[in-house]
């Protein structure tokens, strides 16, 4: 079957198995690697994009589901070579370690930003429930959230890209 789906912000379309999911869509169809496939089950909460805002698990979602929606992965979270503010308050209060669950919680991250712009430590770790760390303990997840709430998009917090891979 032939689908047409917006991926951060540009529009892709290809034949596909009905049955293809969209974190493969994503992974091997159109190379987005940072959207990570871990559990199969919804568990793990690793896969975790945005379709219209809305948090969703693409381990467990058709691709075709995605036709007509505007889906954002965390390739799509930095504009113009500015990181988004959610990335970095992960590289502010060091949020990750071994970074696989990441993307899933900047993503989450995000929604929950858009949503609620000073949301409690509570709210937090409610929003994050969903998604598994096994290194960090949350504590720095949850310092890297209030940093991008107390940084929000247009105060200058984002850092350019480059400074932070480098």
């Amino acid at each position: 079957m032939q689908v047409t789906v917006s991926v951060n912000g540009e529009e892709h379309v290809r034949e596909i198995e009905p049955r293809l999911l969209l974190v493969h869509f994503l992974r091997d169809e159109l190379g987005l690697t940072g959207t990570h496939w871990g559990c199969d089950t919804s568990n793990c909460g690793t896969c975790v994009v945005l379709m219209d805002g809305i948090p969703l698990k693409s381990c467990t979602t058709l691709a075709a589901t995605a036709a007509g929606h505007e889906v954002t992965t965390v390739e799509g979270m930095e504009r113009d070579g500015v990181l988004d503010p959610v990335q970095q308050g992960f590289h502010e209060e060091h949020g990750l370690q071994c970074g696989f669950c990441t993307p899933g919680m900047m993503l989450t991250a995000r929604a929950l930003l858009n949503e609620n712009p000073d949301p409690s430590e509570h709210e937090i770790r409610e929003a994050i429930s969903g998604q598994i760390c096994r290194c960090t303990g949350y504590s720095t997840i949850v310092r890297s959230i209030r940093w991008a709430a107390e940084h929000p998009a247009g105060a200058g917090a984002g850092a350019p890209a480059e400074e932070v891979s480098s």
